[in-house]
């Protein structure tokens, strides 16, 4: 896993990024080898990250927990360049104007809907 990161600055003193930037900077970084891999070489790598993330949750350090989430960002931020998904325009769609149920900002769909 990936305990460099707990000496890392904290999102304070880090620069920030927006969803459009990251996937630039994904694309910019990755987009030829991504092309090359395809979608079903990049959802393993996907699915081999989450399963890192999962473990991390249980019984990683913060850094873990830092590295595994940006990790599965950004393998799920390649599939989107991969199949020319905008990611800052399915957040926006799917979640803009409050939850996709209810359309409330705050969710107010009975318990039994959402798990």
């Amino acid at each position: 896993m990936t305990e460099e990161l707990e000496n890392e600055p904290n999102a304070d003193s880090a620069t920030q990024i927006t969803f459009s930037d990251f996937q630039e900077l994904i694309r910019n970084m990755y987009i030829d080898r991504d092309v090359e891999r395809g979608v079903d070489g990049t959802f393993m790598w996907l699915m081999e990250e989450v399963g890192e993330l999962a473990a991390a949750l249980r019984h990683g350090t913060h850094g873990d927990k830092l590295g595994e989430f940006a990790d599965v960002l950004a393998w799920l931020t390649t599939i989107a360049n991969v199949v020319g998904v905008d990611l800052n325009d399915a957040v926006a769609r799917k979640y803009g104007s409050g939850c996709p149920g209810c359309g409330h900002f705050v969710c107010s769909c009975s318990r039994e809907e959402k798990p």
